[in-house]
């Protein structure tokens, strides 16, 4: 896994790395080329802990809008020696969504940009399907030759050629070149050749049989694992449909570990679902504590594993922080301060990155611990996380009486819209900043549903007095 180098979140980069709402703000307010460097810095060196869900692209896309920021930069990226070496979605993907969202905004360089790498970059598939909900008809034929040259002709050329018809996000480009008297041939045998190959997947036969019975699935799951691939929640559900009352003997001796390490896996979770009450389950989970047993855990949330789970939250194992999370998804009000502990001792032992963070922060928002907003502010400051952080600020909307004339006006401006959302929503529109900001969030077409169906839930109101 990838760490990005984050900077203090009291610097102009390190809010924009976050992809905080005051980092927007600090840079309209800074010098333009200090601005325009720490923005190029974050675009071309992603700095997202998980950059396959957390959102940055519209977030800096705007910013180069509002800075009219040039291009030199991402260009002299996207086309370094890097490109010829390393064609990871990591290395060029941030850029390209960026160079997307522009070209939507009516940026022509950045339309330009992408034709251009879709045509020679590694990543040309990303740029293509970036294109593909932007670019017209005639800009996407003109992409056809320098695509399809990536695909000699012959055998490997042909299936490389069909697996990227098959695997593509977007087809209209595909669906396009199929139509022209050049490549139409050729393109629709790689469609039907991608369909066959799906199909041929779907009919291979690896999983269980009707017949099989108890042992028979144990062994499909220690087969599975031998290979590298756990089985054993698919198996726990295939042995509900095949267990009898006479096998449960079997099935408990396989929990305690009598049939080996995905034979245990398998009747864990297959007892955490015919017997969720039982408290020999726990106490076979408890034993056990490893990965599994904790994956079977996380699966319960009967009154029988809360009650557990008041005595496992002071564990400082997984097992500990599973108790947290099942804590604050299912405890009621007398766990405050368990849950309350547990997000204490989190933040000091294991900073504000935590992943254990993300249940904790969630539950002392549903359980409205006002005691909890001090270290909910810092974790909102603090986190790397884009995720956290908007969490951190649906827990404050709760628990905090001055969120809405303070985190929740920088939201507005948030790289996740879930937390422009709640802006939307809390923000006090005595701040100047506010109803412009929610203006613009509702007259922009990039802008997400849910969050314009907020503005306007603030904004109708207004506009009718």
């Amino acid at each position: 896994m990838f760490e990005p180098v984050i900077a203090p979140s009291g610097t102009l980069l390190g809010l924009l790395q976050r992809g905080r709402g005051d980092g927007t703000l600090h840079a309209l307010a800074a010098p333009r080329a200090e601005a325009l460097a720490a923005l190029n810095q974050c675009v071309v060196s992603d700095p997202r802990q998980d950059w396959q869900v957390e959102n940055r692209s519209l977030y800096y896309a705007r910013l180069y809008l509002d800075l009219d920021g040039p291009l030199g930069a991402i260009e002299n990226h996207l086309f370094s020696a890097d490109d010829l070496v390393d064609d990871s979605d990591h290395r060029t993907g941030l850029a390209l969504s960026v160079l997307g969202h522009l070209a939507s905004y009516g940026r022509d360089d950045a339309l330009m940009l992408l034709r251009r790498y879709a045509a020679s970059g590694a990543n040309w598939a990303w740029a293509l399907d970036e294109l593909a909900l932007r670019d017209d008809d005639e800009g996407l034929r003109g992409l056809a030759a320098p695509v399809l040259a990536r695909f000699p002709a012959g055998a490997e050329g042909e299936a490389r050629l069909a697996a990227a018809v098959r695997d593509a996000y977007e087809p209209r480009p595909w669906c396009l070149w199929e139509e022209s008297p050049d490549h139409g041939d050729r393109l629709r045998a790689a469609r039907q050749q991608g369909s066959f190959d799906r199909w041929q997947r779907q009919l291979t036969p690896n999983g269980p049989r009707p017949g099989w019975g108890v042992q028979a699935v144990f062994d499909w799951a220690a087969d599975g694992l031998r290979r590298g691939t756990p089985l054993h929640v698919p198996a726990a559900r295939c042995l509900a449909a095949v267990a009898a009352p006479e096998d449960r003997s079997a099935i408990l001796a396989a929990a305690a570990g009598a049939g080996g390490e995905a034979a245990r896996a398998t009747a864990l979770h297959h007892l955490v679902l015919a017997e969720p009450e039982n408290p020999a389950v726990l106490d076979l989970i408890e034993a056990a504590g490893d990965e599994p047993a904790v994956a079977a855990y996380e699966r319960m949330c009967g009154p029988a594993a809360v009650d557990r789970a008041r005595q496992w939250i002071h564990r400082p194992d997984a097992l500990g922080a599973a108790a947290g999370a099942l804590l604050a998804a299912r405890g009621g009000p007398e766990d405050t301060a368990l849950v309350l502990g547990a997000l204490r001792s989190t933040v000091r032992g294991s900073g504000p990155d935590a992943q254990r963070l993300f249940a904790l922060v969630d539950g002392a928002g549903r359980l409205s611990i006002g005691c909890a907003a001090p270290v909910l502010r810092h974790i909102y400051r603090e986190t790397a996380s884009s995720h956290l952080r908007g969490r951190a600020a649906r827990a404050l909307a709760s628990t905090d009486p001055s969120f809405a004339a303070g985190f929740a006006v920088e939201c507005l401006w948030d790289c996740e819209e879930t937390t422009r959302e709640v802006a939307a929503r809390h923000a006090e529109t005595a701040d100047a900043r506010v109803a412009p900001r929610l203006r613009r969030l509702a007259a922009d077409p990039a802008e997400e549903e849910d969050v314009q169906s907020a503005v306007r839930s603030r904004i109708a109101p207004e506009s009718a007095v």
